[in-house]
This record gives C-alpha cells, sequence and structure tokens, in this order.
C-alpha cells in the first residue's frame, strides 16, 4: 500500500524484549503490505516509522498473541509482560494516530 499525501509517519522504538517477542509473531502480518518483513529485519537501534494501518495491525496481532493461552500460558513471564507493555504504547501511539482519546484495554488480562 503507497501513502497518500496526508499519511502521516509515526515513530516508535521497540527493543530488546518487546522486539523479541514481537518477531515472533511477524507470521501473524501476513496481509499486512510488508509490515511483517519490516518487523523482522528491525533491529531496534532507531525509531521505525509507522502509518496508521501498521499500527492497527500491530495492535491487533500483539491483542491475538497475549489472549492466545497456548502462546502465553503464564502471564508473570518476562515476554508476556514485555509484549503487554509494547501493547499500551501502541494502543495509544494508534489513539494519537487516529486522534482519539486513549483508554487502557481492560479486555487483555494482566
Amino acid at each position: 500500500m503507497k501513502p497518500g499525501s496526508r499519511d502521516v509517519k509515526h515513530t516508535i522504538l521497540i527493543s530488546g524484549l518487546e522486539l523479541e517477542e514481537l518477531q515472533r509473531f511477524t507470521g501473524w502480518m501476513a496481509e499486512s503490505f510488508g509490515l511483517d518483513g519490516r518487523i523482522a529485519g528491525y533491529r531496534g537501534k532507531r525509531p521505525i516509522g509507522l502509518y496508521r494501518w501498521d499500527i492497527e495491525c500491530l495492535q491487533d496481532v500483539i491483542s491475538l498473541a497475549l489472549k492466545d493461552p497456548e502462546e502465553y500460558p503464564d502471564h508473570s513471564t518476562p515476554g508476556y509482560i514485555a509484549l503487554r507493555g509494547l501493547y499500551e504504547r501502541v494502543r495509544r501511539l494508534c489513539a494519537e494516530a487516529f486522534d482519539e482519546p486513549y483508554t487502557p484495554d481492560e479486555t487483555i488480562p494482566d
């Protein structure tokens, strides 16, 4: 998908365990117009630029991963906690991208 003249790129730095956990789910981003390859090749050294549709895709993929009992049977693991933190940061970025108020997601267990 090619961005239009009014599409704004938003940046976020994802590194460390957050990035490792996110990269486990790039296969879940198959219909994301190249986002899967960008995340797979991302090294977390600089902020990554994302458009609104990329941010929505990340939010959906992370939400599905956090709710999947096969992926995270124990919600106290460092990987789950890191991905949960990234999920909230992505939700804030999504709210900003769509010019909406941010509200925490109560459907994702802590």
